[in-house]
């Protein structure tokens, strides 16, 4: 038995970007891991605030390195022989937030590529596993590693990033208004997970759909590297964090402001903020409707400000 504690996230740097993360973590936490203990689904540790039966340790396997994310491959493994994990939502534990934009970045890459490194490495296993049901491993493999880990933020950037612009230049090429952006078709689905999660910032709902969208580049890149076992797979980065800087340290960071374009550049980001840019004027110039034109030019700009990493606070050593 593995029991889960709720998380609470805090960090005194409370800007834009940890704005962000927090509503995303939300999400995670409060409606995958609570919606999946409810209903007794597979449900994966997420490597803090956690309590182990050792025997549960012991019949998984043990600690293995073989991705960056352990506390997944051995919660996966101990679902595979049966047992099952409760998600304590009335206890609170606080966790800190990433205290910047590259170390919420480093982050990021470590959560998306080590899953879907660990899918490749553990798929055998799954299918192979007596003691399981059927319907257990097509949760496993379809909906937990390939929905929410793997295919979301291939299509997301496939589509919104790259199919949706290109459309701009093939006149013979339609897309529906209401495939084309996330409010008609989600818009009660992300009302409701900010309200109900993070319900201090749905004024942040647009900017935070928009950060999202930034962020499938990188999460598809990491993606990749996982499924081909290739580049950063093993990378492990620490998550920088303020933990107990004091208060001087804290207000000087914030009046420094939050660009060092000297080592925050990200060029996947700014070379799809070109490419949006360029679909935007070519759609202003040839285009019958201007809708995608601000569509295009919207997406742009996200793209460009967390390309020059303009986002967070820059925090010096």
């Amino acid at each position: 038995m593995l029991k889960c504690a709720r998380w609470i996230f805090v960090n005194s740097n409370d800007c834009i970007m940890t704005r962000m993360a927090e509503i995303s973590l939300n999400y995670q936490f409060l409606v995958e891991q609570q919606v999946g203990s409810t209903v007794h689904e597979f449900l994966s540790f997420n490597g803090s605030a956690g309590l182990w039966r050792i025997r549960a340790i012991v019949d998984a396997g043990g600690w293995q390195h073989r991705t960056t994310v352990e506390d997944m491959d051995l919660a996966t493994r101990a679902g595979l022989q049966g047992w099952k994990s409760v998600y304590v939502n009335d206890l609170l534990v606080k966790s800190e937030l990433p205290s910047t934009f590259n170390a919420f970045r480093n982050q990021q890459h470590r959560w998306y590529c080590g899953p879907a490194n660990l899918f490749r490495n553990i798929l055998p296993s799954i299918l192979v596993s007596r003691k399981v049901t059927i319907w257990k491993k097509l949760h496993m493999i379809y909906s937990f590693f390939l929905i929410r880990r793997i295919l979301a933020q291939l299509v997301a950037f496939t589509f919104f990033c790259i199919l949706i612009p290109a459309s701009k230049l093939a006149p013979e090429v339609h897309v529906p208004y209401w495939g084309t952006i996330f409010l008609p078709l989600f818009l009660p689905l992300i009302v409701l997970n900010v309200l109900l999660t993070t319900p201090r910032s749905l004024h942040l709902m647009v900017i935070w759909i928009l950060f999202e969208n930034v962020m499938t580049v990188l999460r598809t890149k990491a993606v990749i590297t996982g499924l081909l076992g290739i580049g950063r797979v093993n990378e492990w980065i620490v998550t920088k964090k303020l933990g107990t800087a004091s208060e001087e340290k804290q207000s000087k960071s914030r009046k420094r402001g939050c660009c060092n374009t000297g080592v925050n550049i990200h060029t996947p980001e700014l070379l799809i903020g070109v490419y949006l840019f360029g679909c935007s004027c070519y759609d202003l110039m040839f285009g019958h409707s201007h809708f995608y034109m601000i569509y295009l030019s919207t997406q742009a700009v996200a793209f460009f400000v967390m390309g020059f990493g303009y986002v967070g606070t820059f925090v010096p050593d």
